[in-house]
């Protein structure tokens, strides 16, 4: 209940069966376009009778890359160089446009460092499939929000404001 007016509010995660598995051991997509450790979460607010719904989906940056664990606290990321990354990349967003419609990208990773390579290639596949139905927009949470600075998440809010009302 808020201010007095009482409404259902619901939250549900539905996590792949496709390509499963733990941190650094399962990145980037398999040949059919499937990211690691894809989750769908939707939220579902029911009110008077009315019902509205708001889909997230979250999942490894889908290329081809990995990330193989060994005794540095957190391992460089590898992209492949001997697989085309434009189809299964193509293959993910066909996937994710006819299941959700338009696509709001937003990336988090590190854009300096071992992490740069993944956000420069992310940007550039993204640009170069050309596709109206999906934006990109990238924003260094670590370097942003760093020292607790949590007030800083308005800068990416702001950056998707009329995409999130639209």
């Amino acid at each position: 209940s808020i201010n007095g007016k009482c409404f259902d509010w619901l939250l549900v995660s539905r996590r792949s069966c496709f390509r499963a598995g733990v941190r650094y051991y399962v990145r980037g997509i398999d040949s059919e376009g499937h990211a690691a450790n894809f989750v769908e979460t939707e939220q579902i607010v029911h009110y008077k009778g009315s019902k509205a719904s708001f889909v997230q989906t979250r999942g490894s940056i889908p290329f081809f890359w990995s990330q193989r664990p060994n005794l540095k606290y957190k391992p460089k990321p590898q992209i492949s160089k001997s697989v085309n990354h434009m189809d299964g990349f193509q293959r993910h967003f066909d996937s994710q446009i006819i299941s959700y419609g338009k696509q709001m990208i937003v990336n988090l990773v590190n854009q300096k460092g071992s992490e740069k390579p993944l956000e420069q290639t992310f940007a550039k596949m993204v640009s170069s499939m050309a596709n109206g139905m999906v934006r990109y927009v990238a924003f260094d949470f670590h370097k942003e929000c760093s020292r607790m600075r949590w007030d800083r998440l308005q800068i990416l809010m702001d950056q998707l404001a009329d995409q999130q009302d639209e």
